[in-house]
């Protein structure tokens, strides 16, 4: 883990920093062997040198960012109920994403990315 993202997630308000702290914790079961890393000034996944995944807070809001414009748009069903423009997936900053949707969000981005197919895990 990145001491980086640690100090990212110290320096948000509750209930902020729990929810993305989950969401960092699922990313990191679903693909252990992701590098932890900053980018643009937000915790980022890379796998093989690429980009796969990261999040960020905001005020009223947090996001899921992909790292990919193509993502998003191809997880409509599963992305019902949650606001997203065409590079972030919004969510509520006291309720982390499911464990599945991560996965097919990874899933996703992994396989348009070349990488393996991504993670199996849908519990």
């Amino acid at each position: 883990m990145d001491d980086r993202v640690d100090e990212y997630l110290a320096s948000l308000e509750e209930p902020k920093a729990s929810t993305l702290a989950q969401l960092r914790k699922t990313i990191l079961e679903l693909v252990p062997d992701a590098d932890e890393c900053i980018s643009y000034g937000m915790p980022a996944y890379k796998v093989g040198g690429k980009t796969i995944a990261g999040f960020a807070a905001f005020k009223n809001h947090l996001s899921y960012l992909p790292h990919s414009g193509s993502v998003l748009d191809k997880l409509t069903d599963e992305l019902a109920g949650y606001e997203a423009t065409k590079g972030s997936l919004h969510f509520a900053v006291n309720e982390s994403l499911p464990r599945p949707l991560v996965a097919a969000l990874l899933r996703t981005r992994m396989a348009e990315a070349g990488l393996s197919s991504g993670p199996a895990d849908s519990h």
